[in-house]
């Protein structure tokens, strides 16, 4: 198995110094039109991001439950902070473009850890310790990091501003950021105070269950889709059409918040 500069290098993506010649079958295609695939995919986007955004969020059952609370409800809110994350496709965008050039097993624990670490401290803090967030900026934030991650998958960086920024560190910050948005969901509820520590521990759990089963489907998809011919050309193909998604998410979330102001 290759690890993430072996990965990338595969596919002619060059390692996080910046130092390394960029000649492949992935980088020619970005000197390419856009395929008839790339379009679709962002005319696809246009028509059901709003729907989905849209959905995002404490269901209706779930957030009655949320206000009835009389304690401590470990099994629930694990289940709650599970569906929260199976069904939050902000959150799984991201990770989808973390590991799309992982390989080795070592390189996604440590990236899916970074991404944990950042999301925790801020889930915690934001809930436990009442920092708020306007949750639009917020949520506008996520989409940018989607549209980063695609973007860094691309080699944008290097290809257009002549330098790599530092991935472990991006993944780490953006966490942060992931963290808030979950923490401004449970905020619009008055979550009483007793059990409020047991209640919070077992949605984060939660959030980390629901994310090793996603993310188990993902690598599974992408490791039978990467022996797969065509691989390349898709690769380009699917970032592209993950920036476009992240995009959409941050100017729905931007109208938002200027129709909040009014």
């Amino acid at each position: 198995m290759m690890g993430l500069t072996d990965g990338r290098e595969r596919l002619g993506v060059s390692d996080s110094t910046g130092n390394r010649p960029v000649r492949s079958r992935l980088i020619r295609a970005m000197n390419r039109r856009i395929s008839w695939k790339v379009a679709a995919l962002w005319g696809l986007a246009v028509l059901l991001v709003p729907a989905v955004v849209s959905a995002h969020g404490v269901a209706r059952g779930d957030a009655r439950f949320l206000q009835n609370l009389q304690g401590a409800a470990v099994g629930p809110l694990m289940y709650l902070g599970a569906k929260h994350m199976v069904t939050g496709y902000d959150h799984l965008l991201f990770l989808v473009g973390v590991i799309f050039f992982l390989y080795r097993v070592t390189d996604i624990v440590q990236y899916v850890s970074l991404f944990t670490i950042g999301h925790s401290v801020t889930l915690l803090v934001g809930v436990l310790g009442g920092v708020h967030a306007n949750p639009y900026i917020v949520d506008a934030i996520i989409g940018l990091s989607v549209v980063y991650k695609a973007f860094d998958n691309l080699q944008g960086f290097q290809r257009v501003l002549g330098w790599q920024p530092n991935t472990k560190a991006a993944v780490l910050v953006f966490g942060l950021f992931h963290g808030f948005g979950l923490a401004t969901k449970l905020q619009d509820f008055a979550l009483p105070s007793r059990g409020l520590v047991t209640n919070i521990i077992s949605f984060n759990v939660g959030i980390e269950i629901g994310q090793i089963l996603a993310l188990a489907a993902v690598l599974i998809g992408l490791s039978y889709w990467r022996t797969r011919r065509g691989f390349l050309r898709h690769a380009f193909v699917t970032n592209t059409a993950l920036m476009a998604g992240g995009f959409l998410l941050m100017g729905y979330q931007m109208s938002g918040y200027l129709l909040s102001t009014q």
